[in-house]
């Protein structure tokens, strides 16, 4: 007998235009366009498998080997109706297609890292989702189209169906037909663009984004004005800068956005507060370090962005990481040895860290060990795989495999 199954990964995006505030919740219209880089898979990722049986009697989904309620008319529910939907016309163009559509599925899906701890574990679950179906199915649909389906699940998931640099334009329409992904430039565009990730914190959010979101729409004046006025002309001016490969541009938009984006929060009523002391000693040792690079000639060498939570996300240009490493390193010791994926500090390791010539060290102040859990060097990466079948989730049984 056939087994109706596929495997998939995704990867996870960090936007430097922020997605803040929906004007359709149940569709997940956003209330202005967002622009995102997307990380390498090899370093965070959701891996997903699907498989349809006509023996199973229901939809079942586990996440990291835990069962997930799939809520009729939520958003789980949402994206696996409309994936068998885009079966079903397949099915009826061709007759002895086998009939999917009608299986109930299982799924199972696991994340390398920590998953509600700010670093948009929704956007590569859904990610995932979407394309382990679109594979399962045997769909010819363009990642586009893929990505209206995955917008219904999280917003922001709809922009990791590409690698590279991606736009979510939020479209007009009220049936959300043109609030879709689109690629801005392709991962080997510009490869050399690396993130550092600081976390801070991987506990779970007091605000939830989705809370957070509908609190600053219904109460924020200054969402407003960033809607109309800011967010339009940075989309045009980001996308400029990165397709001339302008790392200074993209910086200023970056760090500008990001400051704006949690000056709504805290202009949200009751105010949200998503960065700490932490987050902002970072803000300061990297403006810091932008400074003495610009007073020596230079342009900016590094740029923050935060979401919705406490971690940093600096990119830099890769000749760049080596001092941005030891830089935070240095203020923010770490309790175990920084996994040095590109090999940059070869075998003597990080060190004590230090400073760039000229930089004032009063900027911020050392903090206890421990104060940033860990860092993750990674990279602007590709967009969905489509994995072997050994790489699957599901054993014989239909029930998630237990990994050693």
């Amino acid at each position: 007998m056939s087994i109706y199954q596929a495997t998939a990964s995704a990867p996870v995006n960090i936007a430097c235009i922020k997605y803040w505030g929906k004007r359709d919740t149940k569709l997940i219209l956003p209330t202005n366009s967002s622009l995102s880089v997307t990380l390498d898979q090899d370093h965070l990722r959701s891996t997903t498998t699907s498989r349809a049986d006509p023996s199973f009697t229901k939809d079942r989904l586990w996440l990291n080997g835990k069962e997930e309620e799939i809520n009729e008319g939520g958003r789980l529910a949402t994206c696996i109706r409309e994936m068998k939907r885009l079966r079903r016309e397949v099915e009826d163009k061709e007759p002895n297609a086998p009939k999917l559509s009608t299986f109930p599925v299982h799924i199972s899906s696991r994340n390398n890292f920590p998953t509600a701890a700010g670093l948009a574990s929704s956007a590569s679950g859904f990610a995932a989702l979407v394309k382990s179906l679109a594979t399962l199915y045997q769909l010819p649909a363009h990642p586009s189209q893929l990505s209206l389906i995955a917008r219904q699940g999280s917003g922001s998931a709809c922009r990791s169906l590409f690698g590279g640099y991606v736009a979510w334009e939020m479209g007009s329409k009220p049936d959300g037909s043109d609030s879709l992904a689109v690629e801005v430039a392709p991962q080997s565009h510009w490869p050399d663009l690396h993130a550092l990730i600081c976390v801070v914190s991987d506990d779970k959010k007091g605000t939830s984004s989705t809370s957070g979101m509908q609190q600053t729409v219904e109460t924020s004046a200054l969402l407003q004005h960033r809607i109309k006025h800011v967010v339009p002309e940075r989309m045009e001016a980001i996308k400029k800068a990165i397709l001339a490969k302008d790392f200074d541009s993209f910086a200023r938009i970056t760090m500008k956005d990001s400051n704006q984006f949690h000056a709504v929060c805290l202009d949200t009523e009751p105010p949200i507060f998503y960065m700490n002391d932490v987050s902002r000693s970072i803000i300061a040792l990297i403006v810091e370090y932008n400074r003495v690079s610009v007073a020596n000639g230079g342009g900016y060498k590094a740029a923050y962005t935060y979401d919705a939570g406490p971690n940093a996300v600096i990119y830099a240009p890769k000749e760049n990481l080596k001092e941005i490493i030891s830089l935070i390193v240095k203020y923010f010791p770490q309790a175990e040895n920084f996994k040095d994926p590109f090999q940059l500090f070869g075998t003597q390791g990080v060190g004590a860290g230090g400073v760039v010539p000229g930089f004032n060290e009063a900027v911020a102040k050392t903090f206890p060990v421990g104060s940033v859990k860990s860092l993750i060097h990674t990279r602007v990466g590709d967009g969905p795989r489509v994995l072997s079948a050994e790489e699957g989730l599901l054993g014989q049984d239909g029930l998630p495999k237990v990994l050693a």
